[in-house]
């Protein structure tokens, strides 16, 4: 027998039945993927067969087995006869548990290029900006709707959503808002205090509390529980696909989830930061009272006089702001999740991430804004 050709770890030989691969060495994956596996670069019309010598192989994984699947692909191509008989016994059980139609694996892609990669993330962030504007005008569209009775919302969910969004919610945000509101006291009489102006410290609180603290602390709080659950419960049906089946049924998505969860934590969020105001402002007059040696009666009306009627309003304004994009935020970020498990963790994360880094954006506007025009 002649040797016509040989490779990394095999070499064929001729045989009067065919062709015999001598297989030798060590077949492991993890040094042989590094510059890639053997292939057969032989001729396989005119052979009768293919037949293996295997005494001096020695340890082996996968990588043998694909390259044993590629001969035998090859082999049926061209109608040669595949022995396996001097193959071990563990390759030969292996082997036969693979399709013999089982794809080529694909060669490794081509590195993308950078600008590639920004056009691909362009376009992403195109397609992602159009679906939120298609989710808010929709809502807008159903919102309206609600004065001539064509919404298909049923008032359970709408219901159900405003206890979870408000009452379930109050605890937090008053426990919040009411530290936020004794820190603010502590920290402004650290410099009040040099100036003999202690009684400033209840304006402070109060303007402090009604123009940003509540609206923005509040936000926050509602950003990591209400609209990280809002992703996680939508993102779970569409892995349980119940989704689907909504779908399937005729019964509008928009209707039976995302409008009762906007209009709910939109409608909440006012509500929610008025009790954020007074009880920060309550933290407040605690700490001044019991520790700073402050009147209540002075206290009181300081902080009455240093909130003008607007203040409030604004705040007011800010907080439906905020509530409308933590809720739009949490179910975008569910509809778009994947279908496993993991998903669920990935789209809740993402919603509470969106949700504040968006807050914290939008009151840098309003204040920005407000700045203008001199508010």
């Amino acid at each position: 027998m002649t040797a016509p050709s040989t490779g990394d770890g095999w070499a064929a030989q001729a045989s009067d039945n065919g062709l015999v691969l001598v297989l030798s060495g060590d077949w492991i994956a993890a040094d042989r993927l590094k510059s890639g596996l053997p292939s057969i670069p032989l001729p396989l019309k005119s052979l009768g067969g293919i037949a293996f010598e295997t005494s001096g192989l020695g340890r082996w994984d996968s990588a043998l087995l694909i390259f044993l699947t590629d001969i035998r692909r090859h082999a049926r191509e061209n109608a040669v006869t595949f022995d396996a008989g001097g193959l071990p016994k563990a390759a030969v059980g292996l082997l036969a548990l693979i399709a013999e139609d089982a794809p080529e694996i694909p060669p490794k892609s081509a590195p993308v290029s950078l600008a590639a990669r920004t056009g691909g993330a362009v376009i992403a962030i195109g397609d992602e900006a159009l679906a939120i504007a298609a989710t808010i005008g929709e809502t807008v569209l159903r919102g309206l709707g609600m004065g001539t009775g064509r919404l298909r919302m049923r008032c359970a969910d709408l219901l159900t959503c405003a206890y979870d969004a408000g009452i379930a919610a109050l605890p937090i945000v008053i426990v919040v808002n009411v530290l936020v509101g004794g820190i603010l006291a502590f920290v402004g009489a650290v410099q009040l205090r040099k100036f003999g102006a202690d009684i400033f410290i209840a304006a402070l609180v109060g303007i402090a509390m009604v123009r940003e603290m509540a609206a923005l602390m509040t936000a926050i709080v509602m950003s990591g529980r209400t609209g990280g659950a809002y992703a996680a419960q939508i993102a779970a049906m569409l892995g349980n696909e119940e989704i689907d089946a909504l779908r399937a049924i005729g019964i509008p998505l928009h209707d039976y989830l995302i409008l009762p969860r906007i209009l709910a934590l939109t409608a909440t969020m006012p509500v929610l930061y008025l009790f954020g105001c007074a009880t920060g402002i309550f933290g407040g007059f605690a700490v001044s009272v019991a520790m700073l040696n402050l009147s209540p009666e002075a206290f009181l009306e300081q902080t009455r006089a240093s909130i003008p009627l607007s203040q409030l309003f604004f705040g007011l304004g800010k907080s439906v702001a905020f509530g409308l994009l933590i809720a739009i935020a949490g179910c975008r970020c569910g509809l778009k999740a994947g279908r496993g498990a993991a998903d669920v963790g990935t789209a809740a994360t993402d919603a509470v991430v969106i949700g504040i880094v968006g807050v914290i954006t939008l009151d840098a506007i309003f204040a920005m804004c407000a700045h203008a025009l001199d508010f």
